[in-house]
């Protein structure tokens, strides 16, 4: 196992409201130093929710960094304390208005270890239930729910992979042996 670099010096540029972003000055384990950003971020978790007959629930939500909507999975940000189950049991409900009765870890990836730590744990969420209530979504939500079959979805993966976030697009490929 390769040596981790050494950090020389951590400064914290932004404190922000689900993420801070530092500046992190390195020493490789090749001598070179330098500064590397990077997204310190609690994590996410995301669940693939599949309906008593078989239909995917998604999320068809409006993201400002790229101005468009993406058709997603439901997630959300680990909060403090929290367990990953517990966020995704939590937005599930929040987002699309379905409860999960039964839940399958499915595993945890980096989302972009490029420039952020953020990890993303993954859940397969069946046997759902319809609550009575409509989703109560959060003031900086704009989503419409969405269900499809898993070929309508690897259509549009296939057609328009753009239009999917890349979280979802994971996700769903760890659920196929699943399906």
């Amino acid at each position: 196992m390769p040596e981790p670099a050494e950090l020389l010096q951590n400064r914290l540029a932004y404190r922000g409201r689900k993420f801070d972003f530092t500046v992190d000055r390195l020493r490789l384990p090749n001598g070179a130093e330098g500064d590397w950003e990077c997204i310190r971020h609690p994590g996410g978790a995301l669940a693939v929710p599949v309906t008593r007959d078989g239909k995917l629930v998604l999320v068809y939500q409006y993201r400002f960094a790229i101005a468009d909507r993406l058709l997603e999975f439901p997630a959300g940000t680990i909060e403090p304390g929290e367990d990953p189950q517990t966020t995704i049991e939590r937005e599930i409900e929040e987002e699309t208005g379905y409860r999960a009765q039964t839940w399958q870890a499915l595993g945890k990836f980096p989302l972009a270890p490029g420039y952020s730590d953020e990890y993303i744990y993954a859940f397969l969420a069946r046997d759902l239930d319809q609550l009575d209530t409509p989703p109560q979504q959060d003031d900086d939500e704009d989503l419409a729910v969405v269900l499809m079959t898993p070929a309508d979805l690897e259509a549009a993966i296939q057609q328009k992979p753009e239009s999917i976030d890349a979280k979802s697009i994971a996700s769903y490929f760890l659920t196929r042996p699943y399906l």
